[in-house]
């Protein structure tokens, strides 16, 4: 099998586990773990995993002048995105996280033009209003009866915040990653946010009863933090090495629709109108936001 292969197949994997997580974590969400002590378990774990494999990387030392970039990394990729995601899965429901998570190539687009000062094509800025309006009809018409998603418009905004804040992290994040090992950068990022978390997600993780935890649930608590947080990020990372940025980038497409297929099949969420033309103006805007213009003749 080539490398090309393997690196497809693990960003397959990656989209696969991503696509699950939202159904997967919710289910455990808040009857035995509330978002924000799941947060706390997830960031520990990973941080843990990411120190033992860092062993096996290179022995490198982040700069002085750097920590302040490292420190914004954490609070907008492991802080912020993370808490909202979960709390919003918490309030709302699998399919609307699904897809709400796609937006960031759209967030990517609008913030790279306000910070980096990069142009806005015609295409691109008819993508970013067609997802604009799709996440904007899943917060403002997309509110449903459930029990298990009891703030459905507040969950869907806090999907977008982690949109954000993700989008954030990836433009802030690109000169350390070109400058450091990714073992090296991720142990760090993790462990400063084990520290800025600690304060928000103690309480919320001190409330949970292991003793009478089911078994199964430990086992979404693993692979949150195995699979989600520490494989997803490994396959990723390998998957770049072979495969260009804008190829992984196409498998933003898949995800939701495995994350929707899975909580259909499973019971979990169901379609409504809303959620299906929503479902389509994200997609279309994703692709116009993303797409490369053709070169001139």
């Amino acid at each position: 099998m080539s490398k090309r292969t393997l690196a497809i197949l693990a960003a397959i994997g990656a989209t696969i586990i991503y696509g699950i997580n939202h159904t997967v974590a919710k289910g455990v969400m808040p009857t035995y773990v509330k978002p924000f002590g799941f947060i706390f378990i997830r960031v520990t774990g990973a941080a843990i995993l990411f120190w033992g494999i860092s062993f096996f990387g290179p022995k490198e030392t982040i700069e002085r002048r750097d920590w302040l970039r490292v420190l914004v990394c954490a609070v907008l990729g492991m802080v912020i995105n993370m808490l909202s995601f979960f709390k919003g899965l918490d309030l709302s429901t699998p399919i609307n996280s699904a897809v709400l998570m796609t937006i960031t190539p759209i967030i990517v687009v609008v913030l790279s033009a306000l910070l980096i000062k990069e142009k806005i094509t015609f295409l691109k800025g008819s993508g970013v209003f067609l997802g604009f309006i799709g996440a904007l009809a899943l917060v403002l018409f997309g509110a449903e009866i459930r029990q298990d998603a009891p703030n459905i418009p507040l969950g869907n905004a806090l999907f977008i915040l982690n949109a954000t804040s993700y989008g954030t992290y990836l433009i802030v994040a690109k000169s350390l990653i070109e400058k450091y090992h990714p073992f090296t950068l991720m142990k760090w990022l993790f462990t400063l946010a084990v520290v800025i978390n600690l304060p928000i997600t103690i309480a919320e993780f001190t409330e949970i009863q292991w003793a009478q935890m089911p078994l199964e649930v430990i086992g979404v608590i693993a692979f949150v933090v195995i699979g989600t947080t520490f494989l997803t990020y490994l396959f990723n990372i390998y998957a770049l090495t072979q495969l260009k940025a804008s190829t992984l980038g196409a498998f933003v497409y898949i995800q939701p629709l495995i994350g929707i297929l899975f909580a259909l099949v499973t019971g979990k969420d169901y379609l409504t109108a809303i959620k299906i033309l929503a479902i389509g103006l994200v997609l279309a805007g994703v692709y116009l936001a993303t797409k490369k213009p053709k070169p001139g003749p």
